[in-house]
């Protein structure tokens, strides 16, 4: 798919796994809602058929609250 293809999936679907090479796949996300509590957005780029680095969305990363 395109990249454009890509993001408008993303958008429409709110979050999906995709394929990002032959034995590989990553979670995308459209926005805050999709990650959990203590996770914060970070942008994510896939290879598409027309974009080597298409920023097709957000991934979730976890944070890590130090102990006090």
């Amino acid at each position: 798919m395109t990249c454009a293809q890509a993001q408008d999936l993303v958008k429409r679907s709110g979050a999906i796994v995709l394929s990002t090479g032959q034995y590989t796949y990553s979670r995308f996300v459209a926005d805050r809602r999709y990650c959990g509590h203590y996770e914060i957005l970070r942008p994510s780029y896939a290879p598409t058929r027309d974009t080597a680095q298409c920023p097709v969305a957000y991934y979730c990363e976890r944070v890590v609250r130090p102990r006090n």
